[in-house]
């Protein structure tokens, strides 16, 4: 009988307290950077038709805010699901998403109704991938990335340990 209780517990206790926290990253990088890089090959493929009515940003011309967004959009998107730079190539992103959350809100939609839970305004994207670049700011890309292994050579170039240096990652 004692048998038979602890298994269920004992599967338990290694699923809930076993963390795939590095693979977690690696899966919410590749996810995210295959989600924004669908939107940078979208605006490439249809440059044309976006060149005029793409919404300005910053006082910048469509043109030259579609470009710039492009860019964003590829580049970021590829450095973070690399694992390469990827506090630093969130940035840009978060920046984006903001723009567009506010340019959705605000500029494209002056008569948008306030959202509730039953919405399915388009708003909601724009927030959802902030909120995952945020996570992957504080998180940081995790050991399976292009960003731990440079700080691994460069560790080993000093001549110190990896446990000395990268304690908390």
């Amino acid at each position: 009988m004692s048998w038979y209780y602890s298994a269920p517990v004992n599967w338990f206790v290694k699923l809930s307290g076993y963390t795939y926290s590095n693979l977690a990253r690696l899966f919410m990088r590749l996810f995210v950077g295959v989600m924004f890089l669908q939107f940078g090959i979208r605006h490439l493929v249809n440059y044309s038709e976006l060149c005029n009515s793409f919404p300005t940003v910053l006082h910048m011309s469509s043109e030259c805010s579609l470009i710039i967004m492009i860019i964003i959009e590829l580049v970021c998107s590829l450095l973070i699901m690399a694992g390469f730079l990827t506090r630093l190539s969130v940035i840009p992103p978060i920046c984006t998403m903001i723009a567009a959350e506010y340019y959705i809100l605000h500029d494209m939609l002056p008569n948008l109704p306030v959202y509730g839970l039953d919405s399915t305004d388009p708003g909601y994207l724009p927030i959802m991938f902030i909120g995952i670049y945020i996570y992957l700011l504080i998180a940081g890309p995790g050991k399976i990335s292009l960003d731990y292994f440079i700080s691994l050579y460069i560790i080993s170039q000093k001549g110190k340990y990896e446990e000395e240096e990268l304690e908390d990652v």
